[in-house]
């Protein structure tokens, strides 16, 4: 006998018996007699079309939340699992006593990867023409910035959404105080220590004015093998040596040589930063749309090399603040100001960065119609997100990328200010 659900699995029941085993049973004031029987239940299932449509939604969500809010008052979670840390940390220990040299493949024992000095590069240029459609972009889209908290907006107006935490909120009823924003609100600068040698003297608290601060994404590439003669590195021909966390072999002390200042480095070092690429320096763009278009594909194309880098390339973050640093360990400078830095006496705790450490996407509301009314606090579970560079970039006519749509929420009709208890 079989049997069909409404949610595709079949069954089917079958019964053997046993006459060996036969009970009497009374029920009532009849007696029956009844076989033992023996009954094997097997299960089919057959694919139901609601499945295949939950699986059709979960390729392509209608909406996503964005990821949660990390608590200022815990530590950041790994981004390797602690599990193979340990293992790792054990194997090393063992090598270690063992007086084993640790086996160390490019880029760990300081050479280069010829395969990702053309990544590098690709990243480099896209860097340096997102930085110059943002600063263009920005005469023709308007973005403001809270006085009081970090929060940022972009359209032709605020929004009126009340999620100010800033200092006198509570005077304000939590309304943000916008005053006109520039690029670094838009691309938030993570700066990190330029290192002649990676492998060489470590930054320590008293020798840190002797390093110059550049961009992480540039500091980044220049390890990855981008030549800048602003910003000299060593170029290795023989292995690091280590035997744990002991550098037995760094192939000797070559001397840091003098960077080259001329009208072409200053241009260079001015395209790279953002801090010399402010609103109003830059002239509009005569085909925004294109120019849209040309600034989001940089800025995906830096994401993706960054990534494909940091693959290979050691970069640490603070897992208390936001302090980046490139190279095989951190440095040694006293100025973490987070959670519990009097126990740390102010050191970072460093470890593995993820990519958005070194570019964060900084989430802005996402304004389905620019030219409508602002937004408004009770229609905030209807309205999406979005990195402040894509809806920079969309707001002066770019499409919308295909993995930013369910977190933009553009398949989500919003209803009226009356209409929201009716809403499911």
């Amino acid at each position: 006998m079989e049997m069909l659900n409404c949610k595709g699995v079949r069954f089917s029941l079958v019964g053997i018996s046993a006459t060996r085993t036969k009970k009497l049973i009374k029920v009532g004031s009849q007696s029956q007699r009844f076989c033992r029987a023996m009954t094997i239940t097997c299960c089919e299932y057959s694919p139901d079309p609601a499945s295949k449509s939950h699986e059709r939604y979960q390729q392509q969500p209608q909406n996503v939340d964005l990821p949660e809010l990390h608590p200022k008052n815990k530590k950041k979670p790994f981004a390797v699992p602690i599990k193979k840390m340990l293992q790792a940390s054990r194997q090393n220990r063992r090598l270690a006593q063992m007086r084993i040299e640790k086996p160390l493949e490019p880029p760990k024992n300081g050479l280069l990867l010829p395969e990702l000095v053309p990544v590098a590069y690709e990243v480099l240029d896209n860097w340096k023409l997102l930085i110059r459609g943002l600063s263009e972009l920005l005469n023709v889209v308007s973005v403001y910035g809270c006085r009081k908290c970090p929060q940022v907006h972009v359209g032709p107006v605020g929004h009126e959404i009340q999620d100010c935490y800033g200092s006198g909120s509570q005077h304000r009823n939590s309304h943000h105080s916008w005053v006109r924003g520039t690029i670094n609100d838009v691309l938030i600068p993570i700066e990190s220590y330029h290192l002649f040698d990676p492998f060489g003297r470590r930054v320590k608290h008293d020798t840190r004015f002797d390093f110059h601060r550049i961009p992480a994404i540039v500091e980044l590439c220049i390890q990855a093998g981008v030549n800048l003669p602003q910003y000299p590195s060593r170029r290795r021909t023989a292995p690091v040596r280590m035997i744990g966390k002991k550098v037995i072999d760094r192939g000797g002390v070559v001397e840091e040589p003098k960077p080259h200042r001329s009208e072409d480095c200053v241009s260079l070092l001015a395209e790279l930063d953002t801090l010399s690429n402010q609103q109003g320096q830059s002239p509009a763009p005569s085909n925004v749309k294109e120019h849209a278009e040309m600034t989001l594909k940089a800025y995906c194309n830096v994401r993706e090399g960054v990534r494909k880098l940091m693959r290979k390339y050691s970069v640490k973050a603070c897992g208390y603040c936001s302090e980046v640093h490139v190279g095989p360990w951190g440095h040694n400078v006293k100025l973490c100001g987070a959670f519990k830095h009097q126990w740390r006496d102010g050191k970072h705790g460093w470890q593995d960065a993820v990519v958005d450490e070194v570019i964060p996407p900084n989430y802005v509301w996402h304004v389905p119609d620019p030219a409508g009314p602002p937004l408004i606090s009770s229609l905030r579970s209807f309205y999406g997100k979005a990195p402040a560079v894509v809806e920079l970039c969309v707001q002066a006519g770019a499409e919308i990328p295909v993995e930013y749509i369910p977190m933009m929420r553009t398949d989500i009709v919003i209803p009226d200010s009356k209409e929201v208890r009716r809403a499911a």
